[in-house]
């Protein structure tokens, strides 16, 4: 039975050998080159196990030797890591000690420190938005600066830091009381950049070339507004600019800004009447009417009222005038009596009357229309204001403001035409009044003078 199981295993190995070597199976063999072959592959198996049996022993080695290397490190470790421990809580008991003794040998510096770190602090964030930073830009990091390094226990200020201190506040409020010129890169209209000389005034505005600068201490650098305010502010800007010497009237912002930016901001004029929407711009249309006739109705009877002046010194009756014409009926009716020449002086002058009262009218409608046009608008803009609220509610007023704008502009405009209507109205009724009443003067006379020759 053992000698069956030793051929199965050979045959077994023969089995193999015959799939790894090609020439093997190739031929045939007989039992001795069998046998043969047996004992050279057993003894290339055994060399081979040796070979892996010694690799296995030197990696085992290695890995042992590997293992005492990390234990002893480890060890090496622990004991620096007691000794590290034993350092930390000898270094906490002297820096306890140490913060004892500083506190002790500070005394009141201690407040003065803190004072210090808090005038820093907020001087640093006064200087970040001070227009003088423009002209002196770098003091606000110097307090930042100081600011940190005095939130610290460890670090304290010397005397330098903290006669700079002194000296920044100093120079702050000199620079304040002062006009001064310096030229730096301004951003203008465009985008563009620009180098000009800068006025500034203290610490309140900065202007350049007639016009008011912004300063942004983000990236430390100015531009001019992009709105300026009325010519009124910005003459004052130029002739500050353009003095020498003396004093000149200037528009000072004493709030750094605050006080100009709402200026800019509030409509001008052709604004507010945009505002006004079309009961605005129809209110307007009446008005420009009105004037147009007015100014033709007032150089028509000041013409008409030289020419009947001239007239008053002549007694030759002419036709460019009405007093002339209405003179003339005396002649073309010189036998009439006297009460049928008076009838042919009053036809006279109602035909006279058209053309000096001509479109007094039309300028008295307007000067009633134009106030109520006026309330139109109003009722017009307090109903976009209640659909307003009723869409939005009255959490926001902006969108109330619509409404309500031109409510009050509307009024405004209508108030404006109609008022100076009125007084034009008024003045034009009255001069042509005039100019009637000398006509039924001369009339009255010419009808008297008629009834003397006719008694």
């Amino acid at each position: 039975m053992k000698l069956f199981t030793q051929m199965t295993k050979m045959a077994l190995f023969v089995a193999s050998l015959s799939f790894t070597g090609s020439s093997l199976a190739a031929e045939p063999m007989n039992l001795d080159s069998l046998l043969k072959t047996l004992e050279e592959g057993k003894s290339a198996q055994s060399v081979q196990n040796q070979q892996r049996e010694q690799a296995f022993a030197t990696r085992q080695n290695e890995q042992v030797q590997m293992l005492k290397n990390t234990q002893a490190k480890r060890n090496q470790m622990l004991v620096e890591s007691e000794r590290l421990e034993t350092q930390f809580e000898e270094n906490e008991v002297k820096l306890a000690n140490l913060t004892d003794t500083l506190s002790k040998r500070m005394g009141s510096l201690k407040e003065l420190f803190g004072v210090l770190q808090q005038v820093a602090g907020d001087s640093s964030n006064k200087f970040a938005t001070s227009v003088v930073s423009a002209q002196i830009p770098g003091r606000s990091a110097f307090m930042d600066e100081l600011a940190q390094k005095m939130g610290s226990t460890s670090k304290l200020a010397s005397i330098e830091d903290i006669e700079k201190v002194w000296y920044e506040l100093q120079r702050e409020m000199t620079e304040q009381g002062k006009v001064s010129r310096f030229n730096t890169t301004v951003i203008v209209e465009g985008g563009n950049k620009a180098e000009q000389e800068v006025l500034r005034v203290g610490a309140f505005n900065l202007i350049s070339n007639g016009k008011y600068l912004e300063y942004n201490p983000g990236t430390n650098t100015l531009s001019e507004l992009t709105r300026q305010p009325v010519s009124r502010f910005t003459a004052t800007a130029s002739d500050l600019q353009n003095a020498k010497s003396g004093a000149v009237q200037f528009a000072l912002d004493p709030t750094g800004g605050s006080i100009l930016g709402l200026l800019v901001q509030a409509p001008d004029t052709a604004e507010q009447v945009h505002q006004g929407g079309a009961v605005g711009y129809v209110i307007l249309g009446v008005g420009l009417l009105a004037l147009l006739i007015a100014i033709e109705r007032f150089v028509s009877l000041l013409l008409v009222g030289g020419k009947i002046r001239r007239q008053l010194k002549d007694n030759v009756a002419r036709d460019d005038n009405p007093l002339g014409r209405v003179m003339k009926v005396k002649d073309d009716y010189p036998n009439v009596a006297y009460d049928t020449l008076e009838l042919k002086l009053s036809e006279a002058i109602l035909r006279e009357m058209p053309k000096i009262t001509r479109n007094l009218t039309l300028i008295k409608i307007i000067s009633v229309v134009a106030p109520l046009l006026g309330l139109l608008g109003t009722v017009t803009g307090m109903i976009n204001t209640f659909q307003a609220i009723t869409l939005f509610g009255t959490g926001d007023p902006k969108l109330m403001a619509g409404g309500i704008s031109q409510a009050l502009v509307t009024t405004v405009l209508g108030l404006v035409v109609a008022i100076p209507t009125v007084f034009i109205y008024t003045l034009l009724n009255t001069r042509s009044k005039g100019l009637l009443l000398i006509l039924q003067e001369q009339s009255a006379g010419i009808i008297a003078e008629r009834s003397e020759k006719g008694a």
